[in-house]
């Protein structure tokens, strides 16, 4: 099965206990087995800094889904736990992004393989190391 790396972040409410959600809720979903996670690490905010602190995490796994079915899953947990996409960069309850799938690379509209921004953003490289 492929597999695919997902970052996650939530700098609002209890942050600890929604990373920890969002992990179960993603073992639960079909067409994804075997996920992994890496430690939490709190991190500043990017681009807008003017707000909480995020708490992070890159899960990993494979999954029976390709990768815009997968993001769709990702997209419909994140509004489950009350993301609102209100202000880019802002604040929100949990964020996940779809980082790695395979060896893919592709630009849609949609979606970016892999995420244009994954090697600039210390949220990311970190818990992936």
């Amino acid at each position: 099965m492929p597999q695919a790396l997902i970052g996650a972040g939530s700098n609002l409410g209890d942050r600890l206990a929604t990373l920890r959600a969002a992990w179960a809720r993603l073992r639960a979903a079909d067409g994804i087995g075997h996920l992994e996670t890496s430690d939490v690490y709190e991190t500043a905010p990017v681009g807008l800094t003017e707000q909480p602190k995020f708490l992070n995490v890159v899960f990993g796994g494979e999954t029976q889904l390709d990768p815009e079915a997968l993001l769709r899953v990702l997209q419909q947990i994140e509004t489950e736990f009350g993301r609102e996409r209100a202000e880019r960069w802002g604040p929100r309850t949990l964020d996940l992004d779809l980082l790695v799938y395979e060896e893919e690379t592709r630009a849609t509209p949609n979606l970016i393989l892999p995420h244009p921004r994954m090697f600039e953003r210390a949220f990311v490289l970190v818990p992936l190391a």
